[in-house]
């Protein structure tokens, strides 16, 4: 039901479309595909007034989704690991964007991080939890393998902690960025049992498992309000995700525009206010695994996930 759910909107969504580049007075839509740049995805749009966070604001997609929402006239705080890189980052966007320093394997700095948000006392529109990283090797923190903590556990603390804030706003959105590749995770799943990593490989496709799982959970824990959660692959992008691991790129990986596309549409295009609990790849459901559909095993993670930051929630 939520697919067909899904499908019609975007049908109206095209159906609209059409009638507006047909009649006088209205402006031409673009196209929307696997092509599309960010600039193009959020022509026309005007996010002044509006609050956006975008983790990871330093390079690749981060940088770009940044770059355009603010281009728009967003307001948009961007999180970077360290105080001077995020200064950067920022000062080179053309519009208003604020550094906030976030390590997300340092759940210390997600909670400074989330304080500093929540001091500006508005809603959150958007929150793109974008930040990821790839590891050439099995890495821990606090005994936990470290690409699940970085690309799950600390965008899901994060999250916890500035969800009311994005529930406040008129129509609040997170955009978790979750990869295809979560098909290639472990036998059975999130692996329960060994969270440390010692016992099973393909440590990012795991990671995405679980943002995906995340953002569905989520998604059905805000069905009684205006906010959505949903879950956006970009596709494979020459960023610098793959630093640790070589910059092995394939020869059809997309650029970063290509890359922010979808992310920056579903954080801001009215097209998408609608859309909750989907998974997207250029502006249109995409196909998932059984693993990744697994109801039971998203209401797990997150009972885990509250379990293992559960001192660094809010009281």
């Amino acid at each position: 039901m939520l697919i067909d759910t899904r499908r019609r909107r975007l049908l109206q969504a095209g159906t609209l479309a059409a009638l507006a580049s047909a009649l006088p007075g209205f402006a031409r839509m673009p196209a929307l595909d696997a092509n599309t740049t960010a600039e193009e995805a959020t022509a026309g749009l005007d996010l002044r007034g509006r609050t956006i966070v975008v983790t990871g604001c330093t390079s690749g997609i981060g940088q770009e989704t940044m770059r355009v929402l603010a281009l728009r006239g967003a307001h948009v705080i961007g999180t970077a690991r360290s105080r001077a890189s995020g200064e950067a980052a920022c000062n080179a966007v053309k519009g208003r964007a604020t550094p906030v320093v976030l390590d997300l394997a340092d759940f210390d700095t997600v909670v400074t991080a989330s304080t500093a948000i929540r001091a500006l006392d508005v809603p959150v529109d958007a929150l793109v939890c974008n930040a990821g990283v790839v590891l050439d090797g099995l890495e821990q923190v606090r005994g936990l393998e470290k690409t699940f903590v970085v690309n799950h556990l600390g965008h899901y603390l994060l999250v916890r902690r500035l969800l009311d804030r994005v529930i406040a706003a008129p129509q609040g959105r997170v955009i978790v960025l979750g990869s295809g590749d979560a098909r290639n995770a472990p036998p059975g799943g999130i692996q329960f049992a060994d969270l440390s990593g010692a016992s099973w490989e393909a440590r990012y496709a795991h990671s995405k498992l679980a943002n995906g799982l995340f953002s569905l959970e989520l998604s059905r824990r805000l069905a009684t309000t205006r906010a959505t959660s949903n879950c956006v692959s970009p596709g494979h992008t020459r960023s610098h995700i793959l630093r640790n691991v070589g910059n092995r790129y394939r020869s059809d990986a997309r650029s970063v525009q290509q890359g922010a596309a979808t992310p920056c549409w579903l954080a801001a295009a009215p097209a998408a206010a609608g859309f909750n609990g989907g998974f997207y790849r250029d502006f249109a459901p995409a196909e998932q695994s059984t693993l990744e559909r697994d109801t039971a095993m998203a209401a797990r993670l997150w009972t885990v996930s509250e379990s293992l930051v559960r001192d660094w929630l809010p009281a």
